[in-house]
C-alpha cells in the first residue's frame, strides 16, 4: 500500500484553525471512503503537554493509552470519531530524546549524530509509524506554529525529505490568515504570498492554501494568490468564520477540497456520505432555546483576554449534548476567585440553568468553588464537577454538612484532621522525587456504576470505562460517613476499589466524577453525563 501524507502547515499567525482545518478535511476524505488518521506535531522542547500552562498552551488532552497531549489531537478524535494513541503525537523533547537514547544504545553503529538528518529521519519514522498503526491509507500531519519560526524547521525539512523520497506520496496545505483592515475595508493577500515565499525557503511548496478570514474569499483573491504563490486558483481554499466549526466539513465540501486532496494523489472517490453529519450540524441550526451553562475555572485569563481553550473539550461536550436536547448552550466563564473575594456573589449563580466546573489544580480558587457547590446544592440548581470538580464536591459535603470545618484536600493541606481527598498510593515518590511529568493516573480505567443512582440512569451501563488525570483521591476512610450523610458513592474502579463518582439524591442533578467525560464526548455520540446534565439544565430553564 502507498500510504498518503498531508501535512498541513500554518502562515501568518497561530491560533487561526489548522487543527480544526485538519480535523474536517480529516472527515471529508473519511466520508469519501478512505481510512485516516491524524498527527500533531509541537514544536516544544517539552517531552510532552502535561507540563504546560493551560493558559499559554490550552487544554491538555488525555489519550485512550494515557498520553498527555495538545488540544488538537481531542478535535481530531471528535470529528474523525475514533480513538487516537500516542504515537500520533510528538514535541521536539519527544524527538530529541530518543536520538539520545538510541546514540546512547548504539543504534546509530557508531556515527556522529547530527541534527540532520538523523533528527527529521527519527519524526519521519514517526510519522509513518503511527500511520502504520492506525492502518491509514491518508495520514494529515499538523506542524505546529507557523512558517519561518525556528522551532519548527526541522520538521519541516522531514516534510521535505518525504516528499523527495515519494513526492507522489507527500502533499502539503498552507493554513493562512488573510486581514481585513477596518480602516482600509479590503481583504489582503500580501501576509499570505509572503508566507508561502517562507514556506518555499524551506524547500516545500504548498499544494493547497486554505484561507482564514472574518469573511469569505472572492474569485479576484483566489486568482491573486493562484498567480503570486503557484498554487491553482480552485486549490485556494475559502474557510470565514463559522458559525459553528462543525459547519467547516460542508464549507470544505462546497469547494471540494476533499476531492482535490485525492485527485493530487491520484485517488478516487469510494462514496460520499456526510449524511450523520449534516444530521448532527442540523440540530445545531434548529436550536432556539438557549440553556444558561456557568462554568465556573480560574485558567481563563491572559492579560485582558479570556483564553476558553482551557477547557476546550469541556465547551464541545456542552455543545454536543445541547444539540440533541434541541437546546443552544449559552455559555458564562465565572471565576472561581471572584467567590472567595467576594462570597455573596455567589447569589448570581440563581440566575444560570446548571454550573459545571472542571479540572484543575492548586489552592487558587478552591474556596470560591467550594463556596459556589454549597450554594448550588443548597439551592437546587444542576451542578456537575470533573475531576477537581467532584473533590470540591466532597470537601464541600464534609465541611458543611457532616460539620467538618477543617475537611479538605492533601494537595492543598497536608496537616488536615479530615483528609477526604489524600494522594493516591504509589504518588508519594512521585512528590518527594519531583518526577511529576507523565506520572499522574492517567489514561483510560473501568468504572461499575452503581444501579439505581442517577449515574446509572444516565450510563444505562453498569460498566463504563472513562479516561483520568489526577493524583489525588477519594479517601476511602470516609467512605461510610460520608455515605451515610447522602453522599452516595455512585461509580467505582473495580480493579483498586477507587471512588469514581459521588452524587446526592433529592437534587434536578448533582454529580462529581473523578474521571474526565469530557474527553469521550463526540459530536455523533454525546457523552451520556453531559446529555443528562444538558436535559436537567433544559427542564429548570423552562
Amino acid at each position: 500500500m502507498h500510504r498518503k501524507f498531508l501535512f498541513i502547515v500554518g502562515g501568518v499567525m497561530s491560533g487561526v484553525g489548522k487543527g480544526t482545518s485538519a480535523a474536517a478535511l480529516g472527515l471529508t476524505l473519511k466520508a469519501k471512503g478512505y481510512r485516516v488518521t491524524a498527527i500533531k506535531v509541537d514544536p516544544y522542547v517539552n517531552v510532552d503537554a502535561g507540563t504546560m500552562n493551560p493558559v499559554e498552551h490550552g487544554e491538555v488532552f488525555v489519550t485512550k493509552d494515557g498520553d498527555e497531549t495538545d488540544q488538537d489531537i481531542g478535535t481530531y478524535e471528535r470529528f474523525l470519531g475514533v480513538d487516537i494513541g500516542k504515537a500520533n503525537y510528538m514535541t521536539t523533547g519527544r524527538v530529541y530524546r530518543s536520538v539520545i537514547e538510541r546514540e546512547r544504545n548504539l543504534e546509530y553503529g557508531g556515527k556522529c549524530v547530527e541534527v540532520v538528518p538523523h533528527v527529521p529521519e527519527e519524526v519521519i519514522t514517526r510519522i509513518k509509524t503511527a500511520a502504520e498503526e492506525a492502518d491509514a491509507e491518508i495520514t494529515l500531519v499538523e506542524v505546529g506554529g507557523t512558517v519561518g519560526e525556528y522551532q519548527n524547521l526541522l520538521f519541516l525539512e522531514a516534510a521535505r525529505m518525504m516528499h523527495v523520497d515519494t513526492p507522489d506520496d507527500v502533499g502539503f496545505a498552507l493554513v493562512s490568515y488573510l486581514p481585513v483592515p477596518p480602516s482600509i475595508g479590503e481583504m489582503k493577500t500580501k501576509p499570505t504570498q509572503y508566507a508561502v515565499r517562507t514556506l518555499n525557503g524551506t524547500g516545500i511548496q504548498p499544494d493547497f492554501v486554505i484561507c482564514r478570514s472574518t469573511l469569505e474569499l472572492d474569485q479576484p483573491r483566489k486568482e491573486k494568490i493562484s498567480r503570486f504563490c503557484s498554487v491553482a486558483w480552485n486549490h485556494v481554499i475559502s474557510a470565514p468564520d463559522a458559525k459553528s466549526i462543525y459547519h467547516i466539513p460542508e464549507l470544505f465540501e462546497q469547494q471540494q477540497l476533499a476531492e482535490l486532496v485525492l485527485k493530487h494523489f491520484g485517488l478516487s472517490p469510494r462514496q460520499n456520505d456526510l449524511s450523520e453529519w449534516r444530521a448532527f450540524t442540523n440540530k445545531i441550526t434548529e436550536a432556539k432555546t438557549s440553556v444558561k451553562i456557568g462554568v465556573i475555572g480560574k485558567y481563563f485569563s491572559t492579560g485582558k483576554f479570556v483564553l476558553s481553550d482551557a477547557y476546550l473539550s469541556v465547551l464541545e461536550a456542552i455543545k454536543h449534548a445541547a444539540a440533541y436536547q434541541g437546546v443552544k448552550p449559552e455559555i458564562h466563564w465565572l471565576n472561581a476567585e471572584t467567590y472567595e473575594e467576594k462570597p455573596e456573589q455567589v447569589s448570581e449563580l440563581s440566575a444560570y440553568d446548571g454550573i459545571l466546573i472542571p479540572g484543575g489544580f492548586g489552592s487558587r480558587g478552591i474556596e470560591g468553588k467550594i463556596k459556589a457547590i454549597q450554594y448550588v446544592r443548597e439551592q437546587q440548581i444542576p451542578y456537575f464537577g470533573l475531576c477537581y470538580g467532584m473533590q470540591c464536591v466532597v470537601i464541600e459535603y464534609a465541611r458543611n454538612v457532616l460539620g467538618w470545618s477543617d475537611a479538605h484536600t492533601q494537595e492543598i493541606d497536608a496537616q488536615t484532621a479530615h483528609p477526604v481527598i489524600h494522594l493516591m498510593e504509589g504518588q508519594e515518590t512521585v512528590i518527594r522525587d519531583k518526577t511529576y511529568g507523565g506520572t499522574m493516573r492517567l489514561g483510560e480505567y473501568a468504572c461499575a456504576v452503581t444501579p439505581g443512582t442517577v449515574a446509572h440512569t444516565a450510563y444505562g451501563a453498569e460498566r463504563v470505562m472513562e479516561r483520568h488525570r489526577h493524583r489525588y483521591e477519594f479517601n476511602n476512610a470516609y467512605w461510610a460517613e460520608l455515605e451515610s450523610a447522602g453522599l452516595v458513592v455512585s461509580g467505582v474502579n473495580p480493579e483498586k476499589n477507587l471512588v469514581e463518582m459521588v452524587e446526592i439524591q433529592n437534587h434536578p442533578f448533582f454529580i462529581g466524577v473523578q474521571f474526565h467525560p469530557e474527553f469521550l464526548s463526540r459530536p455523533l455520540r454525546p457523552h451520556p453525563l453531559f446529555m443528562k446534565f444538558l436535559e436537567v439544565a433544559a427542564k429548570r430553564h423552562r
